[in-house]
């Protein structure tokens, strides 16, 4: 098993941005000694400052005592040029996502530093591989990516090029470890782990938009308050930046050679042609400004009384529900949704009262859930169901009838791109969930819930969505069919 870096090494951290800063904090905390280089001397005297700051904050939280926080700040050291790395055990280069500018420092940093020395990039879109493809040794390169801010964020993607040394990569694991981060190991291929997985994230949501489910606050809403996720898609890309978020989904949709399932949206396009950039420059999806109210999520009126619904389905999620619910013979039958719309299962099924309820995280706790009706439905019976949901507690929104719904197709679009990153081997079922929770705060690990909602369910509605779109988007992963055709009944991802 490798073992860490002692803490008595140096760790020389290149760049004196948010990153930069944020990783020397890190370290010093941890214990090393940290010499810290920008090509503005003015620009690493701020960043030492604010980590004083960031570290006296802490010991006014209770975070830290005094003595520690002092350690750590006296740990942190300008350096005045690149020279100054010649002894450190681990450089973490955090400079402009520019291949040509990266190459060209880490070139330097191999004429100056040690023959043990690891040299680590925090790129979060750059092909490790191809960073150090022009080094003299470039098994001793490794992708070292932090989350921001870095000292909050627990998630580091260790990510080995074609040419990286296992060992390398497990001693800078080790390290991410001791310095109180959560590591995974991933291979480089475009997005790493992180940023492909969660385009559907992004991406289901614009396309909710395009096809009028739902205006931005309610899909937010839905996604928060249904799905137990901690920004809804459209706040979480206002802050952002669009013209951040686009870039990246078109990044990866290139590097894929124009894969379907990264698409970037013209919903997107048209924000930044018009320069809506989102919180940073007062619009995007919303309106920000201090006279500027909220938009409200959308919300049924109440409904006198409930008239007895009929709840379908034999799925974990309508299993826990049921506890909620005064469920009897009633004029609406509900149903967990399945990929299909509403219309489309009331045709199928020849039930025109047919109701469907979009996924939840928690249905013991949820306080709102989304329904959606068939064309065919009366409307006794969507009143019926309003009510019945209400009387258990929950805020009804309703959706237009689009298939999968919101929670529900975000999901299942989730779970098949973390199971085609750990078929494509780019890192193990275990390190995909806690990726996504660490890195994105998801509330699950995707596979995790994928597991929860049982993966014939989550193939049933990749499938129907697939069958309605005509659209190699919606593929099912080929490990999902696998594990489905080895345990048809209780297929599972984790053990």
């Amino acid at each position: 098993m490798a073992q860490a870096l002692e803490k008595n090494s140096v760790v020389a951290v290149i760049g004196s941005g948010a990153m930069g800063s944020g990783i020397a904090q890190v370290a010093a905390v941890a214990g090393h000694t940290v010499r810290l280089f920008d090509t503005r001397p003015e620009a690493v005297e701020r960043a030492i400052a604010g980590i004083g700051k960031a570290l006296a904050r802490l010991v006014e939280k209770g975070r830290m005592g005094a003595a520690e926080a002092d350690l750590a700040r006296e740990r942190v050291h300008a350096m005045r040029a690149l020279d100054d790395a010649k002894d450190a055990a681990l450089v973490v280069e955090a400079v402009v996502e520019d291949l040509d500018v990266k190459r060209a420092l880490f070139a330097d940093l191999e004429g100056i530093v040690g023959p043990d020395c690891i040299l680590a990039t925090n790129t979060s879109s750059i092909s490790v591989t191809a960073i150090g493809a022009r080094l003299r040794r470039p098994e001793r390169l490794v992708g070292m990516h932090f989350f921001n801010p870095v000292p909050l964020m627990a998630l580091v993607e260790v990510i080995s090029g074609v040419a990286t040394d296992k060992a390398i990569a497990d001693t800078v694991y080790a390290t991410a470890s001791a310095w109180g981060k959560n590591p995974v190991h991933a291979k480089s291929t475009p997005g790493f782990i992180v940023n492909r997985v969660a385009r559907p994230y992004y991406a289901e949501a614009l396309r909710l938009l395009l096809e009028r489910a739902a205006d931005p606050a309610t899909i937010d809403a839905v996604m928060r308050d249904c799905g137990g996720f901690r920004m809804g898609p459209f706040e979480l890309m206002d802050l952002i930046g669009h013209d951040v978020n686009y870039s990246v989904t078109q990044s990866v949709f290139n590097a894929y050679y124009g894969d379907p399932r990264f698409a970037p949206s013209v919903v997107q396009q048209e924000l930044v042609n018009a320069g809506f950039l989102g919180r940073k420059t007062g619009r995007g999806f919303y309106r920000y400004g201090d006279d500027v109210a909220p938009p409200l999520a959308q919300a049924e009126p109440a409904q006198q009384g409930a008239a007895p619904a009929t709840l379908g389905g034999t799925d974990p999620v309508t299993h826990a529900l049921k506890a909620r619910l005064y469920v009897a013979e009633g004029p609406a039958t509900i149903f967990l949704t399945d990929g299909r719309s509403a219309t489309q299962r009331a045709a199928d099924e020849g039930r025109p009262d047919t109701i469907l309820f979009d996924l939840l995280l928690d249905p013991a706790k949820a306080t709102r859930i989304a329904l959606a009706r068939a064309d065919q439905c009366s409307d006794a019976a969507w009143n019926a169901a309003v009510g019945l949901f209400q009387q258990a507690g929950f805020t009804v929104t309703r959706l237009d009838d689009v298939p999968g719904m919101a929670v529900m197709r975000t999901v299942a679009m989730l779970a098949n791109e973390a199971l085609d990153a750990v078929n494509q081997g780019v890192c193990s079922a275990a390190a995909v969930d806690i990726a996504m929770q660490k890195g994105v705060n998801y509330p699950r690990g995707p596979l995790a819930w994928a597991d929860a909602i049982g993966l014939r369910h989550v193939f049933t509605v990749l499938a129907n969505l697939g069958a309605t779109y005509g659209e190699d988007r919606y593929r099912v992963s080929p490990l999902l069919r696998r594990k489905l055709a080895a345990n048809p009944e209780g297929a599972r991802i984790h053990a």
